[in-house]
């Protein structure tokens, strides 16, 4: 193994902050852009020094190779994370410092997906069918669904997710604002007793090879639909209006306090989802 392999695999095993899938893709693009330096020429470099000129150079040939802005932003936040990690934060840019442009993530659409019960029916595993409903009731990502431990998060008037099972890395606080996820948690907690949504015999791994199977069996595919909806249900319950992808007024329509009442909604749906960036809400609920 290369000396930069090896001291990004180390790093990687002290500071391992985040759920499965974010530290699985951290991996991955570290060990590439390990290789992409090796074949630039950068032979003897160690990762605590890690430079500007490094970046750049990946980045150029990020660049040359075709990739979408989308890959190049995530590969940045992987970059940046190993900066930090040698207290070496300067010497990656802002996105638009290195060249790289803004992604184009509203179109207005209606991307939201219902859970159809009788798609759901048809799939045998119960912890599978709970975490799908708990991906429509409070608008979680899959890997939060499969490892919630209703136990755990269920705090009364909201849920409370662990880091671990967050993209990033980030706990996070959902309000409970309807009878139906009420109901839900309910359901979850008798499922389960005081255990997760991951049987016994099973870790996270086969658990969501057994969510993938069954899913796709049961023809539920594009279940992220089931944030966009949570997202455009959260809006228009905080606001008392339709989100603009859901056949709402477009914001530029708002009155001012009216669009004081949008940019709080934004912000907690923003919140809820997970998103660092309260315009992110944007992807979800439109413009």
């Amino acid at each position: 193994m290369r000396q930069l392999n090896y001291d990004l695999k180390r790093l990687l095993e002290r500071h391992r902050e985040g759920g499965f899938v974010t530290r699985r893709d951290r991996s991955y693009a570290l060990a590439q852009a390990a290789d992409t330096l090796e074949q630039l020429g950068f032979r003897r470099l160690r990762a605590a020094g890690l430079k500007r000129k490094h970046v750049d150079a990946l980045v150029r040939e990020w660049q040359r190779r075709g990739l979408s802005t989308g890959t190049l932003k995530n590969r940045m936040a992987h970059l940046r994370w190993w900066a930090r990690h040698v207290g070496r934060p300067g010497v990656v840019d802002t996105n638009s410092g290195h060249g790289i442009g803004n992604r184009r993530y509203v179109t207005n659409r209606d991307k939201g997906r219902a859970l159809d019960p009788d798609r759901l029916a048809r799939v045998p595993d119960a912890h599978v069918r709970m975490s799908l409903r708990l991906q429509a009731a409070f608008g979680l990502r899959r890997e939060e669904a499969i490892k919630f431990t209703p136990s755990y998060a269920d705090r009364g008037g909201s849920v409370v997710l662990k880091a671990a099972w967050t993209k990033g890395g980030r706990a996070r606080e959902i309000p409970i604002w309807n009878e139906g996820q009420r109901a839900v948690l309910e359901e979850a907690r008798r499922l389960t007793g005081g255990g997760a949504l991951i049987p016994g015999g099973r870790d996270y791994l086969a658990q969501r090879k057994v969510y993938e199977k069954q899913t796709q069996a049961a023809g539920l595919v594009r279940m992220h639909g089931l944030r966009h909806r949570y997202a455009q249900s959260r809006y228009e319950n905080l606001t008392g209006w339709k989100a603009p992808a859901a056949g709402g007024p477009r914001r530029r329509s708002l009155s001012p306090a009216r669009r004081r009442a949008d940019n709080a909604a934004r912000l907690a749906v923003s919140r809820e989802l997970g998103h660092g960036r309260p315009d992110a809400a944007s992807v979800y609920l439109g413009t």
